[in-house]
């Protein structure tokens, strides 16, 4: 596994190194701290997946500097609207983390993993659940505001009413898992009927 995870950051290392050269070399220090980032998750001294943090730092490497990073990417800018579709994009990564940490919830609390489901418990995690779709489909409403075809994203939203429904129905073991699956699939509808909408705005 320490082989693969070498490899993996290998290759993703060279590839960033290929895009700094076509875009920014200011690309390399964001390259080194995504990969320090993805190595504390549960690596090291101190993993801070482990310390009720993952959530955040998920939602800001998937969201902002995934989202905010391709687009200077690709077009050399830093618009709002990059920053606004972080938002949502984040937040359904999110959703997928808080779905698996709610179905380990007893085995990390009894190993000592403090992750953010333990800490608030599990009742307040399947809320938390719940409220991330609320906000992602919020933040989708208002850039439809102005550009309209950015609601397509809507379309994904009645995906997300079975995991939901699970997971708030107190939903353990295989249930979440079909809820884990359940979640996969809002992000990935939601990323492409954004895309589309997005594209079709110009």
């Amino acid at each position: 596994m320490l082989v693969a995870t070498a490899l993996a950051f290998g290759v993703a290392a060279v590839a960033g190194l290929a895009l700094a050269a076509l875009s920014s070399w200011w690309l390399v220090a964001v390259g080194a701290v995504c990969i320090v980032a993805a190595w504390t998750y549960t690596g090291g001294p101190v993993p801070y997946g482990y310390r009720a943090l993952g959530e955040v730092f998920v939602f800001v490497f998937f969201g902002p500097v995934a989202v905010v990073g391709t687009t200077y990417v690709q077009t050399g800018t830093l618009p709002g609207l990059a920053f606004a579709m972080s938002v949502p994009v984040g937040l359904l990564i999110v959703a997928i983390l808080v779905v698996n940490n709610l179905r380990d919830i007893d085995g990390d609390a009894a190993v000592g993993k403090r992750t953010l489901a333990v800490l608030l418990g599990g009742r307040a995690t399947q809320l938390t659940f719940a409220g991330l779709y609320v906000v992602v489909f919020a933040v989708i409403v208002v850039v439809g505001i102005e550009r309209p075809w950015a609601l397509l994203g809507l379309l994904a939203a009645p995906l997300a009413l079975t995991p939901v429904r699970i997971v708030l129905s107190g939903g353990r073991g295989q249930a979440l898992i079909a809820a884990l699956q359940g979640a996969g699939q809002v992000t990935l509808a939601t990323g492409v009927l954004l895309g589309a909408g997005l594209a079709l705005s110009g």
